[in-house]
């Protein structure tokens, strides 16, 4: 079938999006990782935390510059390929990324040359304070880029007026139904994202001989980060879950691939939903448990596919959330075990095959995050603001060829600046490594 150049621009933001959300999906909880290695510095005196800091500081650097450089390209878009978007709801959405601006990309690019270069220039006290504001600064840039998506979910306080939309509640655009459950959850995976990156290069070094304080502090941190904090996701899901069902019903009958209502519902494993023929082929699931958990009565009702007379593409939602939920039960199995290890063997140190399956989850965070933010922006197709805007209503007028053109140079670009990230990241790790068992191996014998 021929692509037209709708669904080439839609492929072509899905790509943007997708590499973009990367970075702050680690830089958001990767700043506060870094503070409390500061602040266990101040308060241990132990320069193993400093150590952790030096060397994350750095991965921290790499991600923000990729972060900024591909945020950039992508806000081009919104007048490049999807014109109507801001004619219509520019009102509402460009105040937000302004705030956006203002508040929080100004603040962590302000004091994040005092974090990465000043500390040998001022006090103590103004180089963790620097950490701090970087750290919040971040986790502010998520607050507002999460309320304008949410309210593009589950919009609320505005009327329509000539075809635009205009602000009567600036907080209930702000807190609309969905945002709080939206941000927890992204706060929540971008702290996972970060354990399991921690963890994953903090074991490679280990593999490679590193025998440093420094990386010892790190992998614990990351494994007890990533053990804490899966739980919480889990239950911060079953509540954007609930939150789901009473304000985007459709999308949470693609999810659990619902077509027809029904009480008692399955809970799917595997099936392969059938758009022709409106059934799920090949379907293996859990008698009930699907109403059992969303409605919380094993004989709830659960709303069809065929209620809606628009509803997303079903295939692609069923299975992005079942990578999500399948990866998240990989990352409570991988940290519940290497966390049991860690005070079973106390200072031991972890099993060789437990620091290849660390090595192996590394970027675990980045799958589930993807996977989950397409279920996000798939799940309420076809409307780019529920209920408000279409996204064929905001397309532009770009040809077909001009769209394949940039996307093709989007994707070779994204691919090129993707291996050389990760490579990077290795390289450092490997090096460090290298350093530090050079270090040891000097101590031991001065010793």
């Amino acid at each position: 079938m021929e692509l037209d150049a709708l669904a080439l621009a839609r492929a072509q933001f899905a790509a943007n999006i997708s590499f973009h959300i990367l970075f702050p999906s680690i830089n958001i909880a990767l700043a506060w990782v870094l503070l409390f290695f500061k602040l266990r510095y101040l308060r241990t005196g132990r320069q193993a935390w400093m150590d952790a800091y030096g060397f994350w500081v750095k991965i921290f650097a790499l991600s923000f510059a990729l972060g900024v450089v591909s945020g950039v390209t992508m806000s081009f878009q919104f007048g490049t390929n999807w014109p109507g978007y801001m004619q219509t709801v520019g009102n509402i959405a460009g105040p937000l990324l302004a705030y956006e601006i203002l508040t929080a990309f100004f603040l962590e690019a302000g004091f994040l040359g005092i974090m990465l270069f000043g500390r040998s220039r001022v006090s103590e006290r103004v180089h963790t304070l620097a950490t701090l504001l970087v750290a919040f600064g971040n986790s502010l840039s998520a607050f507002w880029i999460i309320a304008l998506n949410s309210w593009m979910q589950t919009p609320a306080g505005f009327v329509m007026k000539d075809g635009r939309a205009h602000v009567t509640s600036w907080l209930e655009v702000i807190f609309n139904p969905s945002m709080p459950y939206r941000l927890t959850h992204m706060l929540l995976a971008s702290g996972l994202t970060v354990a399991f990156l921690v963890a994953g290069l903090s074991a490679y070094r280990q593999l490679k001989a590193d025998r440093s304080a420094g990386n010892a502090v790190a992998l614990k941190t990351g494994v007890w980060l990533a053990a804490l904090l899966i739980p919480l996701q889990i239950l911060a899901g079953d509540a954007h879950g609930l939150n789901t069902m009473a304000h985007q019903p459709a999308k949470l009958a693609a999810i659990e691939g619902v077509w027809h209502t029904e009480r008692g519902a399955p809970l799917l494993l595997f099936a392969l939903p059938n758009a022709d023929t409106q059934s799920n082929d090949y379907a293996l699931g859990i008698p009930r448990l699907a109403s059992l958990i969303i409605k919380h009565d094993p004989d709830g009702e659960i709303r069809g596919l065929n209620e809606f007379a628009q509803h997303p593409p079903v295939a692609k939602v069923f299975w992005s959330f079942r990578v999500m939920v399948g990866v998240g039960v990989l990352m409570l199995l991988a940290s519940w075990l290497t966390a049991w290890q860690l005070r079973r063997r106390s200072g031991a140190g972890l099993d060789r095959r437990l620091l290849c399956l660390l090595v192996g989850m590394t970027f675990a965070g980045w799958v589930a995050t993807l996977a989950g933010w397409y279920v996000t922006e798939i799940g309420r197709q076809p409307w780019l603001v529920t209920g408000v805007l279409t996204t064929a209503q905001a397309a532009g007028t770009a040809t077909t060829s001009m769209v394949a053109g940039s996307l093709l140079t989007y994707l070779a670009l994204y691919a090129g600046l993707l291996l050389a990230y990760i490579s990077v990241l290795f390289h450092l790790a490997g090096k460090a490594a290298g350093q530090a068992d050079a270090a040891v191996e000097l101590k031991e014998v001065q010793a």
